[in-house]
């Protein structure tokens, strides 16, 4: 059983590509890994003080958590946090599927316990979040988040949990540039005023906000993210002009900046690592403080391109 405050570096690292299959045009992202590559990854962002990882069981059917907890074999399980996921719609028909899923991804990780454990969707806040108590009261789930849930449902998830002497420690919503709805729609205010950390997840909109990719340079072809993103790339390219001018003469990207602009907002960014340079733009965003005007511009430019990129597991609004 735990009691402590939940802590966490400036910045999350995202695990969800790693849940591709490793080849071009197979998975959502298309991303071609390797687990050296990974590996490298896992060490530079240990050894700059950027110990959590957030994974999912679903993120590749359980493939980026095996990943993980082989990439991070042999470092002291007390130096880095994970963070792990119940999918709702992925339960079993066992008496207990919440504490099946957990133990599942406890094997793929290689670990006795997460620090971190989401309700990944919220499909019956009643039935799912009372489950999660014993596991809290066991130790093998440190603290417990909720994940694309609204105002409603985080305030009931917090109400049952607190009957038991535990709460909501964390939210975890897309938030970017280009969807602001957690600021809108007041769980921003709800989570600074209950004193609950906001993770911040499709910050670079899946490689959108990073300059990377345009209307010449496209998402790999058969992604699910190309599908997504590839038609809007035009309309985005003002933003990204704007974000690029802020970057130059500061040693920064166009990522940098928009990580910026979420760790301004007083979010704790979840942001996707394949590569080991990720690490270092991390690094540089932590340190990239943006003036009221410049979050102004940004803001007023990702309004004007008018563009909708709720992922299709979230609610419409």
């Amino acid at each position: 059983m735990t009691s402590a405050e939940l802590s966490a570096p400036t910045v999350a690292l995202g695990t969800w590509a790693w849940g591709d299959s490793g080849t071009t045009g197979d998975g959502y992202f298309g991303s071609e890994m390797s687990e050296a590559g990974l590996r490298e990854v896992v060490d530079r962002a240990m050894s700059n003080g950027l110990t959590l990882f957030d994974t999912a069981v679903v993120y590749g059917a359980g493939r980026a958590e095996a990943v993980l907890g082989r990439t991070l074999a042999g470092y002291w399980r007390g130096d880095y946090q994970l963070s792990t996921k119940f999918t709702p719609q992925a339960a079993g028909g066992s008496g207990d599927p919440v504490a099946e899923m957990l133990q599942q991804s406890l094997t793929r990780l290689g670990t006795e316990y997460v620090d971190l454990y989401w309700i990944h969707n919220p499909a019956d806040v009643d039935r799912w979040t009372p489950q999660l108590i014993p596991l809290l009261e066991a130790g093998t789930v440190r603290h417990v988040g909720v994940s694309n849930h609204n105002l409603e449902q985080i305030a009931r998830a917090d109400e049952i949990l607190g009957e038991a002497g535990f709460r909501v420690a964390a939210v975890q919503n897309h938030f970017s540039l280009l969807y602001r709805y957690a600021a809108a729609d007041g769980l921003l205010e709800y989570c600074r005023d209950h004193g609950t950390r906001f993770f911040a997840y499709m910050v670079l909109e899946q490689g959108a906000l990073t300059g990377r990719y345009d209307a010449a340079n496209p998402m790999p072809d058969g992604s699910s993210r190309a599908a997504a993103y590839n038609g809007i790339l035009p309309r985005l390219q003002p933003l990204l002009d704007r974000m690029r001018a802020i970057a130059d003469g500061r040693d920064a990207s166009v990522a940098d900046v928009a990580t910026a602009w979420a760790l301004a907002k007083g979010t704790t960014p979840i942001i996707g690592v394949t590569k080991p340079r990720h690490i270092d733009g991390l690094l540089r965003a932590a340190s990239l403080p943006l003036s009221a005007e410049e979050i102004a511009v940004v803001e007023a430019e990702a309004d004007a391109a008018g563009v909708d990129t709720r992922g299709w597991w979230e609610r419409e609004r």
